[in-house]
Protein backbone atom coordinates (compact mmCIF):
# COMPACT_ATOMS: atom_id res chain seq x y z
CA UNK A 1 0.00 0.00 0.00
CA UNK A 2 1.78 3.45 -1.20
CA UNK A 3 1.59 6.65 1.38
CA UNK A 4 1.56 9.97 -0.45
CA UNK A 5 4.15 12.24 1.42
CA UNK A 6 3.50 15.14 -1.03
CA UNK A 7 0.19 15.83 -0.19
CA UNK A 8 -0.33 19.11 1.39
CA UNK A 9 3.28 19.99 1.40
CA UNK A 10 4.33 23.86 0.12
CA UNK A 11 6.78 23.46 -2.13
CA UNK A 12 8.57 26.17 -4.10
CA UNK A 13 10.49 25.31 -7.03
CA UNK A 14 13.18 27.76 -8.74
CA UNK A 15 13.28 27.52 -12.90
CA UNK A 16 9.55 26.68 -12.73
CA UNK A 17 8.92 27.80 -16.17
CA UNK A 18 10.38 25.57 -18.49
CA UNK A 19 11.59 21.90 -18.80
CA UNK A 20 12.79 19.75 -15.95
CA UNK A 21 11.54 22.23 -13.07
CA UNK A 22 8.25 22.68 -15.15
CA UNK A 23 7.58 19.08 -14.74
CA UNK A 24 8.60 19.04 -11.30
CA UNK A 25 5.86 20.95 -10.26
CA UNK A 26 3.18 19.60 -12.61
CA UNK A 27 4.09 16.48 -10.67
CA UNK A 28 4.05 17.15 -7.53
CA UNK A 29 0.82 19.84 -7.21
CA UNK A 30 -0.84 16.34 -8.94
CA UNK A 31 -0.15 14.59 -6.27
CA UNK A 32 -1.33 17.26 -4.18
CA UNK A 33 1.18 19.40 -3.49
CA UNK A 34 0.86 23.25 -3.05
CA UNK A 35 3.37 24.55 -5.16
CA UNK A 36 5.29 27.95 -5.88
CA UNK A 37 6.73 28.31 -8.74
CA UNK A 38 9.78 31.26 -9.62
CA UNK A 39 11.64 32.07 -13.09
CA UNK A 40 12.69 35.08 -14.63
CA UNK A 41 10.53 34.16 -17.25
CA UNK A 42 7.31 35.57 -16.48
CA UNK A 43 5.67 33.63 -19.98
CA UNK A 44 6.57 30.30 -19.26
CA UNK A 45 6.14 30.56 -15.51
CA UNK A 46 2.51 31.57 -16.13
CA UNK A 47 2.05 28.91 -18.99
CA UNK A 48 3.25 26.74 -15.47
CA UNK A 49 0.89 27.85 -13.26
CA UNK A 50 -2.08 28.16 -15.31
CA UNK A 51 -1.79 24.43 -16.91
CA UNK A 52 -1.35 23.04 -13.01
CA UNK A 53 -4.77 25.17 -12.24
CA UNK A 54 -6.39 24.37 -15.65
CA UNK A 55 -5.92 20.45 -14.49
CA UNK A 56 -7.72 20.78 -10.76
CA UNK A 57 -4.21 21.68 -8.25
CA UNK A 58 -3.11 24.39 -6.27
CA UNK A 59 0.06 26.98 -7.47
CA UNK A 60 0.57 30.22 -7.60
CA UNK A 61 3.90 31.93 -8.46
CA UNK A 62 6.06 35.29 -8.70
CA UNK A 63 8.88 36.60 -10.96
CA UNK A 64 12.26 35.89 -9.52
CA UNK A 65 15.59 36.43 -10.16
CA UNK A 66 17.71 34.06 -7.80
CA UNK A 67 20.44 35.89 -7.80
CA UNK A 68 19.26 38.70 -6.29
CA UNK A 69 18.77 37.90 -2.60
CA UNK A 70 15.88 40.54 -1.74
CA UNK A 71 13.80 38.67 -4.53
CA UNK A 72 14.38 34.98 -2.93
CA UNK A 73 13.49 36.72 0.42
CA UNK A 74 10.48 37.94 -1.20
CA UNK A 75 9.44 34.83 -2.73
CA UNK A 76 9.95 33.04 0.58
CA UNK A 77 7.69 35.50 2.24
CA UNK A 78 5.39 35.91 -0.89
CA UNK A 79 5.15 31.79 0.02
CA UNK A 80 4.56 31.88 3.58
CA UNK A 81 1.56 34.91 2.73
CA UNK A 82 0.05 32.49 0.45
CA UNK A 83 0.21 29.29 1.99
CA UNK A 84 1.50 29.56 5.91
CA UNK A 85 4.68 27.59 5.69
CA UNK A 86 7.69 26.42 3.06
CA UNK A 87 8.07 22.91 3.56
CA UNK A 88 9.82 22.35 0.48
CA UNK A 89 12.70 24.31 -1.91
CA UNK A 90 13.90 22.80 -4.84
CA UNK A 91 16.88 25.02 -6.31
CA UNK A 92 16.58 23.63 -9.69
CA UNK A 93 17.63 26.88 -11.65
CA UNK A 94 20.76 26.37 -13.62
CA UNK A 95 22.84 26.68 -16.47
CA UNK A 96 25.62 25.32 -18.40
CA UNK A 97 27.70 27.22 -20.47
CA UNK A 98 30.36 24.40 -21.44
CA UNK A 99 33.48 25.76 -22.95
CA UNK A 100 37.32 24.97 -22.65
CA UNK A 101 39.38 27.99 -20.96
CA UNK A 102 41.23 28.77 -24.45
CA UNK A 103 37.17 29.80 -25.53
CA UNK A 104 37.47 32.52 -22.50
CA UNK A 105 37.37 35.46 -24.84
CA UNK A 106 32.95 34.16 -26.01
CA UNK A 107 32.90 32.34 -22.81
CA UNK A 108 33.89 34.67 -19.54
CA UNK A 109 29.98 35.89 -19.62
CA UNK A 110 28.81 32.67 -19.55
CA UNK A 111 30.94 31.49 -16.31
CA UNK A 112 29.90 34.69 -14.51
CA UNK A 113 26.42 33.64 -15.19
CA UNK A 114 26.97 30.42 -14.16
CA UNK A 115 28.57 31.62 -10.96
CA UNK A 116 25.71 33.73 -9.96
CA UNK A 117 22.79 31.41 -11.00
CA UNK A 118 24.29 28.00 -9.92
CA UNK A 119 26.26 28.96 -6.79
CA UNK A 120 24.51 32.09 -5.60
CA UNK A 121 21.40 31.09 -6.24
CA UNK A 122 21.43 28.14 -3.90
CA UNK A 123 23.08 30.21 -1.33
CA UNK A 124 20.31 32.91 -1.54
CA UNK A 125 17.24 29.93 -2.07
CA UNK A 126 18.43 28.29 1.41
CA UNK A 127 19.28 32.12 3.22
CA UNK A 128 15.51 32.46 2.12
CA UNK A 129 13.88 29.71 3.52
CA UNK A 130 16.28 28.87 6.43
CA UNK A 131 14.47 30.37 8.82
CA UNK A 132 11.19 29.71 8.24
CA UNK A 133 12.06 26.06 8.16
CA UNK A 134 13.69 26.30 11.59
CA UNK A 135 10.72 27.82 13.27
CA UNK A 136 8.26 25.45 11.73
CA UNK A 137 10.63 22.60 13.02
CA UNK A 138 10.77 21.27 9.58
CA UNK A 139 11.85 21.64 6.27
CA UNK A 140 13.47 19.69 3.04
CA UNK A 141 15.90 22.00 0.77
CA UNK A 142 16.43 19.86 -2.37
CA UNK A 143 19.40 21.14 -4.64
CA UNK A 144 20.16 20.50 -8.27
CA UNK A 145 23.79 19.45 -8.64
CA UNK A 146 25.52 17.19 -11.41
CA UNK A 147 27.73 14.70 -12.33
CA UNK A 148 29.72 17.41 -13.60
CA UNK A 149 30.33 18.00 -10.31
CA UNK A 150 32.21 15.15 -9.65
CA UNK A 151 35.51 15.64 -10.79
CA UNK A 152 37.30 18.56 -12.83
CA UNK A 153 36.13 17.71 -16.02
CA UNK A 154 37.78 18.84 -19.80
CA UNK A 155 35.26 21.00 -21.20
CA UNK A 156 33.30 22.18 -18.00
CA UNK A 157 36.14 23.83 -15.54
CA UNK A 158 33.83 26.37 -14.47
CA UNK A 159 30.45 24.62 -15.15
CA UNK A 160 31.55 21.60 -12.92
CA UNK A 161 33.08 23.72 -9.86
CA UNK A 162 29.76 25.67 -9.92
CA UNK A 163 28.51 21.99 -9.16
CA UNK A 164 30.86 21.01 -6.71
CA UNK A 165 29.93 23.92 -5.07
CA UNK A 166 26.50 22.69 -4.93
CA UNK A 167 27.04 19.44 -3.32
CA UNK A 168 29.54 21.24 -0.96
CA UNK A 169 26.95 23.32 0.08
CA UNK A 170 24.15 21.19 0.11
CA UNK A 171 27.02 18.88 2.70
CA UNK A 172 27.34 21.72 5.23
CA UNK A 173 23.60 22.65 5.66
CA UNK A 174 23.25 18.87 5.83
CA UNK A 175 25.59 18.43 9.04
CA UNK A 176 24.30 22.16 10.39
CA UNK A 177 20.68 21.03 9.96
CA UNK A 178 20.76 17.86 11.07
CA UNK A 179 17.38 16.73 13.40
CA UNK A 180 15.55 19.72 11.49
CA UNK A 181 16.40 20.60 7.93
CA UNK A 182 16.19 17.64 5.37
CA UNK A 183 18.55 18.00 2.82
CA UNK A 184 19.01 16.38 -0.22
CA UNK A 185 21.43 16.45 -3.67
CA UNK A 186 20.21 15.12 -6.85
CA UNK A 187 23.01 14.60 -9.43
CA UNK A 188 21.87 13.91 -12.75
CA UNK A 189 23.62 12.17 -15.62
CA UNK A 190 23.03 14.06 -19.23
CA UNK A 191 19.55 14.57 -19.60
CA UNK A 192 18.31 15.78 -23.33
CA UNK A 193 15.54 18.12 -23.44
CA UNK A 194 16.23 19.93 -20.28
CA UNK A 195 17.44 23.10 -21.97
CA UNK A 196 20.34 23.38 -20.18
CA UNK A 197 22.55 22.73 -23.27
CA UNK A 198 20.77 26.23 -24.61
CA UNK A 199 23.58 27.64 -22.74
CA UNK A 200 26.78 25.55 -23.98
CA UNK A 201 29.42 27.44 -25.79
CA UNK A 202 31.56 25.17 -27.27
CA UNK A 203 29.51 22.07 -28.17
CA UNK A 204 32.78 19.95 -28.81
CA UNK A 205 33.48 20.30 -24.80
CA UNK A 206 30.68 18.22 -23.98
CA UNK A 207 33.10 15.20 -25.13
CA UNK A 208 34.81 15.37 -21.87
CA UNK A 209 32.53 13.96 -19.89
CA UNK A 210 32.11 10.99 -22.69
CA UNK A 211 36.16 10.41 -22.53
CA UNK A 212 37.25 7.57 -24.35
CA UNK A 213 33.63 6.29 -25.26
CA UNK A 214 33.41 9.08 -27.68
CA UNK A 215 32.94 7.74 -30.38
CA UNK A 216 29.52 5.54 -29.21
CA UNK A 217 28.78 9.07 -28.31
CA UNK A 218 28.91 10.55 -31.15
CA UNK A 219 26.73 7.51 -32.63
CA UNK A 220 23.53 7.26 -30.80
CA UNK A 221 23.96 11.30 -30.27
CA UNK A 222 23.42 11.18 -34.25
CA UNK A 223 20.94 8.33 -34.23
CA UNK A 224 18.97 10.00 -31.34
CA UNK A 225 18.75 13.45 -33.49
CA UNK A 226 17.63 11.76 -36.08
CA UNK A 227 14.84 9.45 -34.45
CA UNK A 228 17.16 6.38 -35.50
CA UNK A 229 18.32 5.21 -32.42
CA UNK A 230 18.89 1.19 -31.32
CA UNK A 231 15.71 0.12 -29.90
CA UNK A 232 17.65 -1.39 -27.17
CA UNK A 233 19.31 2.28 -26.47
CA UNK A 234 15.76 3.51 -26.41
CA UNK A 235 13.84 1.40 -24.10
CA UNK A 236 14.01 2.49 -20.31
CA UNK A 237 13.90 -1.20 -19.81
CA UNK A 238 16.58 -2.34 -21.50
CA UNK A 239 19.61 -1.81 -19.54
CA UNK A 240 21.69 -0.46 -22.87
CA UNK A 241 18.89 2.23 -22.48
CA UNK A 242 20.72 5.53 -23.35
CA UNK A 243 19.39 8.67 -23.18
CA UNK A 244 17.35 9.28 -19.89
CA UNK A 245 14.07 11.66 -20.43
CA UNK A 246 13.69 15.06 -19.04
CA UNK A 247 10.38 12.93 -17.25
CA UNK A 248 12.33 10.74 -15.46
CA UNK A 249 14.43 12.60 -14.16
CA UNK A 250 12.04 14.61 -12.64
CA UNK A 251 10.18 11.78 -11.16
CA UNK A 252 13.43 10.83 -9.33
CA UNK A 253 12.78 14.14 -7.46
CA UNK A 254 9.66 13.52 -6.76
CA UNK A 255 10.62 10.38 -5.19
CA UNK A 256 12.87 11.99 -3.05
CA UNK A 257 10.66 14.40 -1.46
CA UNK A 258 7.66 11.54 -1.39
CA UNK A 259 9.19 10.25 1.86
CA UNK A 260 8.48 10.77 5.26
CA UNK A 261 9.67 13.70 7.64
CA UNK A 262 11.86 11.14 9.53
CA UNK A 263 13.63 9.54 5.85
CA UNK A 264 16.26 11.98 4.45
CA UNK A 265 17.63 10.55 0.80
CA UNK A 266 20.63 12.81 0.76
CA UNK A 267 22.15 12.08 -2.15
CA UNK A 268 21.14 10.41 -5.14
CA UNK A 269 22.78 10.22 -8.59
CA UNK A 270 20.35 9.35 -11.65
CA UNK A 271 21.46 7.58 -14.66
CA UNK A 272 20.79 5.80 -18.03
CA UNK A 273 22.12 2.73 -17.52
CA UNK A 274 23.49 2.52 -21.17
CA UNK A 275 25.20 6.44 -21.13
CA UNK A 276 28.15 6.89 -22.27
CA UNK A 277 29.18 9.15 -19.20
CA UNK A 278 32.23 7.79 -17.31
CA UNK A 279 31.89 10.08 -14.34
Amino acid sequence: MSTNHIADKVIVITGAGSGFGKLVAEMTSAAGAKVVGADINEAGLTETVEGIRAAGNIAEYLVTDVTDKEQMDRLAAFTVEKFGAVDVLVNNAGIMPLAYFADHASAWRGWDKAIDINIKGVVNGISAVYDQMISQGRGQVVNISSIYGNAGIEGSGVYSATKAAVTTISDSLRIEAKGKIKVTTVKPTGVPGTNLASAVVNEAALLGLVGNRSAHYLSSGAKFASGDLDPAEADPDNVQYWAMTPVELAKSVVYVIDQPWGISISDITVRASGDDYIY
